[in-house]
């Protein structure tokens, strides 16, 4: 780890970032999961319920969350379908699509990266007919999308459709907090009930998600430590300083320029913990991942180590020096406590991995993980 908290970008790694092609979005490594991607049971039964059906795919760069269908989607089955929505002239001239599509060609958006979504599912004249009901379980079904499918950015057509899924006014743009490892965004609404935004700062804020989107992951090599002490784990929580999002996560960083795998491991260890162990044990998992961090992406690429403690050992444990790190607390985790949480761990699915390893012990071969 290294200055101000953020998980420190080797200097030698260190680009601009650059745009990449027009019409064409990032789309973030597929999800290494045991099981074929999809949605678990539970959201994907309320996928079914609208009369518009969402565009969604696993791995998409932005995923586009209307309020709701008005009466001309609704017939349709497609998104946006008034002809006097801009939504599809918008996506067009601010570069996500190479022409203008129809909305009946919604589907073809997820060879692009993009997805669509809406934020309540009733059908209504306007989204005036909305009640607050209507948007029970809306942030929960936004969570289920972004653990399921981990789309790099969330963009929500309209400050309404963003408050009736969390409760609060938004400002428009780049928010200052995310799901997860997921971005959101604030556009203005695309309805021509929407006539106090000119259609030129709508096409801008188009524009600016579309140069957020498109920006390049600075990518990141890290290794990372699993501190078993017996039946327990040590997790240090993390707070992201741009999206506000906390994690717990093990110990770990970068691997600096001219340090290899080992060197790195122990230079972080020594630093977070005041621990030099002998010997670090054999790589046990890798895992890939896309997140928003300074206001920029990074994929960081990480190894794990399995490291054993001797009972007793860390038992005074002051991570305090951390706090400028990113790093707030520390913590002895049982397998139990970690299966009941419902803190964000990373890995996510650190529990099953944990019972894996104790039922299996070390894998022959790094599993991959997310």
């Amino acid at each position: 780890m290294r200055s101000g908290g953020v998980p420190a970008v080797p200097r030698a790694r260190r680009r601009a970032a650059r745009p990449l092609p027009r019409g064409r979005l990032p789309r973030r490594a597929p999800a290494r999961r045991p099981a074929a991607p999809g949605l678990t049971a539970g959201c994907a039964e309320q996928l079914t319920r609208s009369a518009v059906p969402d565009v969604l795919a696993p791995g998409l760069a932005v995923v586009f969350c209307g309020i709701n269908p008005g009466r001309v989607s609704a017939a349709a089955a497609a998104h946006f379908a008034n002809p006097r929505n801009d939504f599809w002239r918008l996506l067009h001239e601010a570069g996500f699509t190479p022409r203008q599509y129809e909305p009946t060609e919604q589907f073809e958006l997820l060879g692009l990266g993009i997805g669509v979504t809406n934020a309540a599912e009733r059908t209504t004249p306007g989204s005036g007919d909305l009640r607050r009901a209507d948007f029970e379980g809306s942030e929960e079904r936004l969570i289920g999308i972004v653990r399921e499918l981990r789309p790099r950015t969330i963009a929500f057509v309209g400050k309404e459709a963003y408050r009736g899924a969390f409760g609060k006014r938004p400002e428009h743009g780049l928010q200052p907090h995310g799901l997860e490892d997921t971005s959101l965004f604030v556009l203005p609404s695309t309805s021509p009930a929407n006539a106090a935004v000119p259609y030129a700062e709508r096409l801008r804020w188009f524009r600016e998600l579309h140069s957020w989107v498109h920006l390049e992951p600075v990518i990141r090599p890290a290794v990372r430590a699993l501190v078993l002490r017996g039946d327990e784990v040590l997790l240090l929580r993390y707070v992201n300083p741009y999206s506000n999002v906390e994690f717990w996560a093990t110990p770990g960083g970068g691997i600096d320029p001219g340090e290899d795998e080992e060197q790195a491991l122990r230079r972080e260890l020594r630093e977070e913990l005041g621990l030099d162990p002998a010997p670090i044990g054999p790589v046990i998992w890798r895992r890939e991942h896309v997140f928003p961090w300074d206001a920029r992406w990074m994929r960081q690429v990480e190894r794990y180590h399995l490291v054993q403690v001797a009972p007793g050992e860390l038992e005074d444990l002051d991570t305090g020096h951390l706090v400028g790190e990113s790093v707030h607390e520390h913590r002895w985790w049982t397998l139990d406590e970690l299966a009941a949480t419902d803190a964000t761990l990373a890995p996510f699915r650190l529990a099953d991995l944990l019972r894996e390893l104790r039922d299996t012990g070390p894998p022959p071969e790094p599993v991959d993980v997310y």
